[in-house]
């Protein structure tokens, strides 16, 4: 009677052992996805990645192109008018779409109902705990940019201060040739264009970025130095 027992056994544990064997591999991903995250917040942080690395081209063409009109747009014009012109032109839409149905449900005498039933059903409505997650992550970002605030404006670390002090100088002279919509037309470029562009030849990117690197950090570390009462940072 004990044989029995022991052959009924013995196809759970193998079926258990085949059925863990398959998850083992599944945190590589393949050459070029996006990075493992988790469940969660991998949704929004894959979307994004695919998107500036044009892995639909489709999709990301027709993001990058509404973006950059109406950053254009918003060049040539103020955003009340850029934001009325969006909105009759998408109700212009609409109104010719819904009497046109109505035409031709009026002229076949159908009853198809209202055309855009299927998205008016839709539930569009915010949970509270979605509500609730989103505000926890803001915050934690918030937090973290308050206490770099503090850090820099209190002179926590002079060199670091000095840097942000000599950023903002050099932004003085940006901003007094480019305008923030400008600078947000060209961030758009460069969100666009860099990652695939790295992408293709990092390789050689990261030699000379290396290279950078190690010249500021030797330029930062003689400065330390020099300056007193600022202590000399650990080598790693």
């Amino acid at each position: 009677m004990a044989e029995p027992s022991a052959a009924t056994q013995s196809p759970s544990i193998s079926s258990s052992s085949s059925g863990a064997e398959p998850s083992a591999p599944g945190g590589g991903g393949s050459p070029g996805a996006c990075p493992a995250l988790g469940a969660k917040s991998c949704g929004s942080s894959c979307a994004v990645h695919d998107l500036i690395f044009w892995r639909d081209v489709k999709k990301t063409g027709f993001v990058f192109g509404t973006t950059l009109i109406m950053l254009l747009s918003l060049a040539a014009f103020s955003v009340i008018s850029v934001v009325s012109y969006l909105i009759l032109a998408l109700l212009s839409v609409t109104i010719s779409f819904r009497v046109y149905k109505s035409v031709i449900q009026a002229v076949q005498k159908s009853e198809e109902g209202h055309p855009f039933k299927a998205y008016l059903d839709v539930d569009i409505t915010l949970s509270s705990e979605a509500f609730h997650n989103y505000v926890n992550a803001a915050m934690v970002h918030i937090n973290r940019a308050l206490k770099l605030i503090i850090r820099l404006f209190l002179v926590e670390d002079l060199v670091d201060s000095l840097k942000l002090a000599v950023f903002m100088w050099l932004m003085t002279y940006v901003g007094a040739v480019f305008n923030g919509i400008t600078l947000l037309i060209l961030a758009e470029l460069l969100i666009f264009s860099v990652p695939i562009v790295y992408e293709k030849y990092k390789t050689q990117i990261d030699h000379y970025v290396g290279i950078a690197r190690d010249q500021t950090k030797s330029i930062v570390e003689k400065i330390q130095a020099k300056l007193p009462g600022i202590a000399k940072k650990k080598a790693e």
